[in-house]
């Protein structure tokens, strides 16, 4: 298994997703190299979903000589993959390369950055669209974003999310990046979420970003800087 328990968020530490991300990571990385980087850690990271927490079933298979016995994963049809606007866009990419049946939704969310942090490390948070399909106590929901900094942004997309969800199975938070006052916002908020993360760094600067991050993944992947 590659995924550890690291009380405060599991870790994926698949070999793959970590030189993935530190590709990502690098300042020499550009636009088009960096959105394709996000792609592939999105599919590595729903393969890890898939293996960490989805049923298998034993299926009869008939091949060219003989009848045998294979498996298969349960509960494909029953995603639903939420996309932060807009960094995470090609981060689910890659997610529906691993889950193509998923339902999807859009929820376009961003800190108020000219505002700055409060005392408390949060930032005030702009919600400027919602669209999410029908939630159902079957479906596993995963809510991506590639960053995870002081959790503000995320704690606001739950609440829209829980609002509107009529139970679930599991529910996933899931970045490549994330900072500990972050995930410890995130996960004192919405206690029933299991917080995925590819990297645990090591701090929040004075204006609010993940040290050493990678930067503002964003305008990476959009080239806006």
């Amino acid at each position: 298994m590659t995924i550890e328990d690291r009380d405060d968020a599991y870790l994926i530490t698949h070999a793959l997703a970590k030189a993935t991300l530190s590709r990502l990571r690098d300042v020499e990385t550009e636009q088009v190299a960096f959105r394709k980087g996000l792609v592939k850690l999105g599919r590595i990271c729903g393969y890890e979903i898939i293996d960490g927490a989805m049923e298998t079933e034993y299926v009869p298979v008939e091949t060219p000589l003989a009848e045998t016995t294979g498996e298969r994963v349960t509960g494909l049809d029953d995603v639903v993959i939420i996309n932060v606007l807009r960094a995470a866009t090609p981060f689910v990419e890659g997610l529906l390369k691993a889950f193509p049946r998923a339902k999807q939704g859009i929820i376009s969310a961003g800190r108020d950055e000219e505002a700055g942090m409060n005392e408390d490390g949060e930032f005030p948070i702009t919600i400027d669209y919602v669209k999410l399909p029908d939630i159902t106590d079957h479906d596993t929901v995963i809510v991506a974003d590639p960053m995870l900094a002081t959790g503000s942004t995320m704690s606001a997309v739950l609440d829209h999310v829980l609002s509107e969800a009529d139970g679930f199975e599991n529910l996933f938070v899931l970045s490549a990046v994330s900072a500990p006052d972050g995930l410890i916002r995130v996960g004192n908020a919405v206690p029933e979420a299991d917080l995925l993360t590819v990297a645990i760094d090591d701090r929040l600067d004075e204006d609010g970003f993940i040290v050493p991050g990678l930067g503002d993944a964003g305008d990476r992947a959009f080239r806006t800087t």
